[in-house]
């Protein structure tokens, strides 16, 4: 069902990979509920997804851009406010990409260049995005930014590894800029740390049907899917959470405010 909770807005959507993907969904709700916006992830994630399919089905262009890469970014923001006619009202990030994790480092094992590169794509990309947004003055007063992240940024997963520490800076360039934009254009910028969800990335961890059945036993309202997370991400680009910034939000079924629960126990018990 659509409320026309966008309607007249613009903006830029990074990650959307595969069907998959919570970008996808976001892009497809976002265009249900009355958004245009531009597409963009980097080169090589583009070749390796679909997202020409989603392209179409929103009526939106793509824009390959790295967004690790300043100048790229720049490229990025010029055209989509060349496309889209204004300014941005909303910008979803939803990047992320461990080298160690995907080469099967351990914790104590890291390749640091690789942990650099991590903390480049999936967190420092986050602060490159609104460095340019706010250089060009591309986003409208009242505008939102949201970051996809995860409670490994408070908690121990030991196979999360370096994306621990990747999400946890996240989050913090989500409260140190977020309170910049607040008070220079009144743009709102948050984090949704999302359940476990079966996203091409997220099944790519290590153990990852482990902690996504442990979590699910563990949150009284089980997993949140992608679907809701998307339903919840268009929640704060619209006009509705216009006072709600800087904050990490826990989209998780309640996982994050549980110890223990009672099917964790009867699994343990048995």
């Amino acid at each position: 069902m659509s409320y026309n909770l966008l309607k007249g807005k613009k903006g830029i959507i990074f990650g959307a990979l595969d069907e998959k993907s919570i970008a996808w969904k976001v892009a497809m709700r976002a265009k249900e509920e009355g958004a245009e916006f531009v597409l963009t992830n980097a080169p090589l994630a583009m070749r390796m997804g679909e997202i020409n399919k989603l392209a179409e089905h929103c009526n939106a262009q793509i824009i390959p851009a790295d967004a690790t890469s300043v100048e790229d970014l720049e490229n990025l923001f010029t055209q989509a406010q060349e496309i889209l006619g204004g300014k941005l009202d909303f910008v979803l990030h939803s990047i992320g990409m461990s080298p160690n994790i995907r080469k099967g480092k351990s914790y104590g094992d890291l390749n640091y260049e690789w942990f650099l590169k991590t903390l480049d794509i999936s967190a420092l990309s986050f602060h490159k995005v609104m460095h340019v947004a706010e250089k060009q003055d591309a986003m409208n007063e009242w505008g939102s930014i949201v970051a996809l992240s995860y409670i490994a940024a408070q908690r121990v997963f030991p196979d999360y590894t370096d994306m621990s520490q990747a999400k946890a800076v996240l989050e913090s360039i989500a409260r140190n800029y977020g309170y910049r934009l607040g008070r220079s254009k009144k743009i709102r910028v948050n984090t949704v740390s999302q359940s476990p969800t079966k996203t091409t990335a997220g099944t790519g961890v290590g153990g990852f049907d482990a902690f996504f059945e442990y979590a699910d036993k563990m949150s009284p309202l089980g997993n949140a899917p992608a679907e809701a997370c998307a339903d919840y991400c268009i929640s704060l680009f619209s006009d509705l959470t216009r006072y709600v910034t800087m904050q990490n939000l826990m989209h998780d079924g309640g996982f994050s405010t549980m110890g223990i629960s009672e099917d964790i126990v009867e699994m343990i018990s048995k």
